[in-house]
């Protein structure tokens, strides 16, 4: 039993791990934002750390249970790493258990975009900051009252501000 689940993680994790192409049955399911922010690749990896950069420009992920965020219950606001648009509050964060920070809604309604990501096999909604277009996590339908959602989303995709 200790084996399969090993075996599972380990997949799981290489999903998770691998840098992706948004493919072509995604789907746009959020509104525009305004002041957008368009930027070259070369632009953006002069802004942002290595993995950083990997996680919001390329789609990927931090290992689970690795984030700063992931078990940090500090008062305060989320922020997108890339761009600076508020994200979350922590009056909506909860542990979740997932390895990942988890919120039961968002901070602001325009600031986040979801798409259908149907890559790896798997049917899913990607989390975007509507500002920069910065991949940040993913969305799905088992968090707590009163939305029901978890918005699992990568500590390296946030920049956390203390409320003072």
């Amino acid at each position: 039993m200790k084996i399969e689940l090993i075996w599972i993680f380990v997949i799981l994790l290489c999903l998770h791990c691998t840098t992706y192409e948004q493919d072509k049955n995604t789907k746009m399911m959020g509104d525009s934002s305004e002041n957008k922010i368009i930027k070259s690749n070369q632009e953006w990896k002069k802004l942002l750390t290595p993995m950083q950069y990997h996680v919001t420009r390329e789609k990927g992920t931090e290992i689970a249970f690795s984030g700063k965020y992931d078990n940090f219950f500090e008062k305060g606001n989320y922020y997108c790493v890339a761009c600076g648009s508020e994200l979350f509050s922590s009056d909506k964060k909860y542990n979740s258990g997932c390895g990942w920070p988890a919120f039961y809604d968002k901070a602001k309604k325009n600031n986040i975009k979801e798409y259908s990501d149907t890559s790896h096999g798997m049917v899913r909604t990607e989390v975007t900051c509507a500002r920069c277009g910065a991949h940040l996590g993913h969305l799905f339908n088992d968090g707590p009252k009163p939305t029901g959602l978890r918005y699992c989303i990568n500590s390296e995709a946030m920049r956390f501000c203390p409320v003072r």
